[in-house]
């Protein structure tokens, strides 16, 4: 009998767990090393197209061990708070998108265009007991130099898979450069008796430059016995806000989650097609949302977690909505 892939991903999170633990040593918070990694894909819903493949691994850095330039930028930057623990963020991804019929050739022009997007991220995470910032840089390219095909083609060998046939026809070879800022508060804290907690935590933030110029908004809801001090699961832009860093305690825990997060796009690379040469665009959608719901389970110094995203259709000739699932690995060093 096949596995079904919800089973697929709750013996993944349980053997992970299991397997890392043991590998955790305990530091003190000054001197904790965050390590993330972060995998979305649409093979968890059954799907193979639109936004197909997201990979990013990120490690955050505590500002003992950071340069002077951090907490002067910490200091002279108001949206930051001068109270705050400061931790410095470094990531490396990789985002594939691809049309819903990947045998046609060329593809069809109402179709999401073929794109890969590379990146490098550094930025600044400023925690507090009632708030997260976080100010991103990050720069990357779109096009083959992403090597969004070579990936994609590789995965499908290993799967026994026929390959998209209309790469050749992606998005031509261009620089990004974007910054980002978000914030999410602790707004609200429900702590009845036997354990049991739930928490509202509402966020906004917005990012401006390519491939992506948005302003977004929405709101998550924890509930579990316990609930460890955290904001949430990470997951990849443009994906609503999270984070890596969370609280290490003994034993094991966790809790469910679930929220909105509403984007108003001004632009978007990835649909728009390249800025200063001719390559397969569509109109894209205004006004994107993501509804999502999830688990997250913790021992000691490791999170993994599992988010079920829908997303509403992002461009106008989108014949289905976007459905995919994201697993975050989070371990403290």
């Amino acid at each position: 009998m096949p596995i079904r892939p919800a089973s697929t991903v709750l013996i993944a999170l349980l053997v992970v767990m299991q397997i890392m633990a043991h590998a955790m040593a305990s530091h003190p918070p000054e001197e904790q090393l965050v390590f993330v990694v972060d995998v979305e894909n649409d093979a968890f819903a059954r799907t193979d197209r639109y936004y197909t493949s997201g990979l990013r691994l990120t490690w955050v850095r505590p500002a003992d061990h950071e340069p002077e330039w951090v907490h002067r930028l910490a200091r002279g930057t108001p949206l930051l708070s001068d109270e705050a623990r400061l931790g410095l963020t470094t990531a490396i991804g990789q985002s594939i998108y691809t049309p819903a019929d990947k045998d046609a050739t060329p593809p069809d022009p109402d179709d999401r265009p073929y794109a890969g997007w590379l990146y490098v991220t550094i930025g600044v995470d400023a925690l507090t007991q009632a708030r997260l910032d976080r100010l991103q840089l990050t720069l990357g390219v779109v096009g083959p130099a992403s090597l969004g095909e070579r990936s994609q083609r590789l995965i499908h060998d290993i799967k026994g898979e026929d390959a998209p046939q209309g790469w050749s026809d992606q998005l031509r070879n261009e620089p990004t450069l974007m910054l980002s800022y978000e914030r999410q508060w602790h707004a609200l804290a429900s702590r009845p008796d036997r354990g049991w907690e739930a928490d509202l935590t509402p966020h906004a933030g917005a990012s401006l430059g390519t491939p992506f110029t948005f302003a977004n908004g929405g709101f998550m809801i924890r509930a579990g016995r316990d609930l460890p001090m955290d904001y949430g699961p990470p997951r990849i832009q443009p994906g609503l806000p999270g984070s890596g860093l969370f609280e290490s305690r003994p034993g094991r825990w966790g809790y469910g989650f679930a929220g909105v997060d509403v984007r108003l796009v001004g632009y978007d690379l990835l649909l728009d097609g390249n800025t200063w040469r001719d390559s397969p665009s569509v109109d894209k959608e205004r006004m994107v949302g993501d509804l999502y719901l999830g688990l997250a389970l913790g021992f000691e110094h490791l999170r993994v977690s599992y988010t079920h995203v829908w997303r509403t259709r992002e461009f106008r000739t989108q014949d289905q909505r976007q459905t995919f699932g994201s697993l975050s690995v989070s371990w403290i060093h």
